[in-house]
């Protein structure tokens, strides 16, 4: 059995049931949208699992599912040594957005990350703490901020809107994922001139424990590239 997680509800679970269906691969939620099962038509020995795109990556790496439907930034930032214990089958071509730096945008001359570096330097002299970047992305924050000898700020966890946190005087910078900017411009945020920290997308993933023939024969299905079984 291929135990299959697609996220259970919204934009991402209509986009992923689309892209099985023109695969041949009909997937459908069981009863209300308050039930998290599933039928899966058109492929034998497939269960629908259906959980929030934040739990597949544990839920992979657990081997609690064979497959999984999820951004490749939560696969990133949840699971440190993700490529041992994933591989990425396929990258599904929506869900796209880039995790970003944003500022203030009246901090004229914070343009790049060498402003940015500056700034923290000056604000932890001035203000006797560290300028907090308020993220729900630690992991890749903390590598991308460090490969540019960005240094002196702390990171301030952010479980509910990161945009707002500027606003509410609980940090001063925030790394989130946008895809339009259009919040980030509402909340008088603007995007660093960098490249984003991650460019994410929803993807195909499958555990590496799970590498098999039944699992190598639902991917030449769905019309994949041949995937290693050993």
């Amino acid at each position: 059995m291929i135990r299959l997680g697609v996220p259970s509800k919204g934009r991402l679970m209509e986009q992923t049931f689309d892209w099985f269906a023109m695969r041949g691969v009909r997937m459908s939620r069981s009863g209300s949208d308050r039930e998290y099962a599933g039928r899966v038509e058109g492929a034998e020995g497939v269960q629908l699992v259906l959980l929030s795109a934040g739990e597949i990556p544990r839920e992979l790496a657990a081997g609690r599912i064979e497959l999984g439907v999820t951004g490749t930034d939560l696969v990133r930032e949840k699971l440190a040594g993700w490529s041992s214990e994933l591989v990425e089958l396929a990258p599904m071509g929506f869900g796209h957005a880039d995790l970003i730096l944003a500022v203030p945008d009246c901090w004229r001359d914070c343009r790049d990350l060498d402003d940015l570096a500056a700034i923290a330097r000056d604000f932890r002299a001035e203000h006797g703490f560290r300028l907090r970047i308020a993220t729900k992305y630690h992991r890749l924050v903390r590598a991308y901020l460090a490969a540019y000898e960005v240094a002196d700020y702390q990171l301030v966890d952010s479980q509910g809107a990161t945009e707002g946190t500027v606003a509410n005087l609980t940090a001063e910078a925030i790394a989130d994922i946008t895809s339009s900017g259009e919040t980030l411009r509402a909340n008088n945020l603007r995007i660093l001139d960098a490249e984003p920290i991650l460019r994410s997308q929803a993807t195909l993933f499958a555990a590496r424990a799970a590498m098999g023939p039944q699992l190598s024969d639902f991917a030449a299905q769905l019309g994949l590239p041949e995937i290693a079984t050993g």
